[in-house]
């Protein structure tokens, strides 16, 4: 059990944890800080926190537990506005979707109080962000990667753990390189390849016309595309050495589908439209039978 629970940036993602936490009897009070007066007031009515703070500096003072649930982008100067009240034993976390930068600033702004934050990543998250989309279920069932820090003490990577899997998390840990990689591969890149695919359906002279037919497979292909922008900017910008990295494995295979049409070579084409179809199917059977076939 906590006392207090911090959170720095009351948005969807931040205010699904506290609710979560409150929901499970993780927690007792829970303080909220955004830039956005609004957005705390709002928190506050819809009973996600209980006290707004006037500072990210004033969301730590008192709390046992901090999540810091800003813009990738934003984590540095988040670190910085709260660095002197981070003392041994209190838990900091995050939930951004890349992890060697933010590990990075951690390093760079909290020195010798790195130890207190343990990097974190919810695989949750809904199309539409804001306080008022907060759900405690968000996080439930679903995967967490914690990437733990050498200067980590075990007993607060434990904590971490347990106050995710109380919420109903599964827990997996890595180093933050190979989280980037990986999500550069399943994530980033998806969401790259639909901005831009949609982009490049609407922009053509008929686009709209032809967005009037689209249907189900249309639709489920790029329901990622209306994700927020400021939010991916910051990712793909973030992760761009790795997202480069898959763009360019990505490319070398649409080149030989290319290839085989354009050589009108079905059998070819067929085979690696086969190939792609039973790995698919495959990864969809494995996929229910724990963390580690997803």
């Amino acid at each position: 059990m906590f006392t207090q629970l911090g959170v720095i940036g009351c948005g969807l993602m931040g205010g699904s944890f506290a609710l979560a936490l409150k929901r499970a009897g993780v927690v007792k009070r829970v303080i909220g800080y955004s830039k956005s007066p609004s957005t705390t007031e709002l928190a506050r009515k819809l009973g996600v926190i209980d006290v707004i703070a006037e500072s990210a500096l004033l969301a730590v003072a008192g709390s046992d537990i901090v999540l810091v649930s800003v813009p990738v982008a934003a984590t540095e100067s988040t670190f910085k506005a709260i660095r002197h009240l981070i003392e041994p034993g209190l838990l900091v976390m995050d939930v951004g979707s890349t992890k060697r930068d933010v590990v990075d600033a951690a390093r760079r702004v909290l020195r010798e109080r790195v130890g207190a934050f343990v990097p974190a990543h919810p695989i949750a998250g809904k199309e539409m962000a804001g306080i008022q989309h907060a759900d405690a279920g968000l996080y439930s069932g679903r995967q967490v990667i914690l990437t733990p820090l050498p200067q980590n003490p075990p007993a607060l990577v434990q904590k971490a753990t347990d106050v995710w899997s109380a919420i109903g998390s599964q827990v997996l840990k890595m180093t933050p390189e190979n989280h980037d990689a990986a999500f550069a591969a399943v994530s980033h890149l998806p969401h790259l390849l639909a901005f831009a695919y949609f982009s490049a359906v609407v922009n053509q002279p008929q686009g709209r016309d032809y967005l009037s037919l689209a249907g189900p497979g249309f639709r489920d292909f790029t329901r990622i595309a209306a994700s927020s922008p400021e939010m991916w900017r910051d990712i793909l910008v973030a992760n761009r050495e790795e997202v480069l990295r898959q763009s360019q494995r990505f490319r070398h295979v649409l080149d030989a589908m290319e290839h085989v049409i354009r050589e009108g070579n079905a059998e070819a084409l067929e085979d690696l439209i086969r190939n792609a179809s039973e790995g698919r199917a495959s990864w969809h059977m494995n996929a229910g039978r724990g963390p580690g076939a997803r």
